[in-house]
């Protein structure tokens, strides 16, 4: 029996090659560094949710691929100005070098550049595989909002902002919201409206993705934390040697994997009496929340 998810990263990998490579007249050195950012590995968690929320409310996959490669090529572009030397300055992404170590600062700003401005180009793509025109502009409003100064580049300036501060719990909260689950949540939004989601299937599919966001998060803070390189592929204890605040550093180890426990049954709490399939969502949810990667 086929995996789903494993047929829908690979569904969405092809998508990413082709449209990296359909252009014309693209520096080579900056299309290398464009790939090197966006198909060096990669879970394709953001486009898993954009497929599972379709799934659940009954859109074609068809109708969905456009949405869920650009949000990927939104996060690909926020991964590679994140590990710049004036963001986070990692050298590592993936166990691979990082697109600035791998080729230079400049390269790595105009690559991130590319990938964002690309995003909104195939999001829009959506029409020619059948979508109506009013859902791909609520698709590129949301993924837009998501995207900016209230959503995930908020976030990243409020995380700068807290270096070597003590923020409490709710600050902490509310910054991750922004910074990792604003692009979550709207991972979801994009396949609901690509189908026909009701005001109340909404709702449910917002808490869902407000509480995964927030889970990931946490997570991600605890493999920081006690996580192996050769798995996750980033330095170990590089959040806490920078200063920056953590739901680890915050609460202690054992308290966030609980708290993010308590999200993940909230979340797939949310789903249940959706009418369509919310397999996907589920498997997503659990693999989000129970990674070592």
């Amino acid at each position: 029996m086929s995996n789903p998810i494993q047929s829908l990263r690979q569904r969405c990998d092809e998508h990413l090659s082709r449209v990296l490579h359909a252009g014309s007249g693209v520096p080579p050195r900056l299309l290398d560094a464009m790939g090197h950012g966006v198909m060096a590995g990669g879970k394709r968690l953001r486009p898993l949710l954009v497929y599972g929320a379709g799934q659940a409310c009954g859109a074609p996959l068809d109708h969905l691929d456009a949405a869920a490669v650009a949000i990927e090529l939104v996060h690909a572009y926020s991964l590679v100005h994140d590990d710049l030397p004036a963001m986070d300055d990692d050298d590592l992404r993936r166990g691979q070098p990082t697109v600035h170590k791998a080729y230079d600062e400049a390269t790595a700003i105009l690559a991130g550049d590319a990938l964002q401005a690309l995003a909104f180009e195939v999001i829009t793509r959506g029409v020619d595989a059948g979508a109506s025109a009013d859902v791909v502009l609520a698709q590129c409003r949301e993924l837009a909002r998501a995207a900016g100064a209230a959503g995930m580049a908020g976030g990243q300036a409020l995380d700068l902002a807290m270096v070597d501060q003590s923020p409490d719990l709710d600050s902490l909260s509310h910054m991750h919201s922004l910074k990792t689950g604003a692009l979550i949540q709207a991972a979801v939004r994009l396949g609901a409206l690509a189908g026909d989601a009701g005001p109340t299937q909404q709702a449910r599919l917002d808490r869902y993705g407000a509480d995964i966001g927030l889970a990931f998060q946490i997570q991600d803070d605890v493999l920081d934390e006690i996580g192996d390189v050769a798995v996750t592929g980033k330095a170990v204890g590089a959040d806490r040697e920078r200063g920056k605040p953590t739901y680890t550093a915050l609460l202690g180890v054992e308290a966030a994997q609980a708290r993010a426990q308590e999200l993940l049954a909230r979340a797939l709490k949310a789903l249940e009496g959706l009418p369509g399939d919310s397999t996907l969502l589920r498997a997503v949810a659990l693999q989000l929340v129970n990674r070592q990667h």
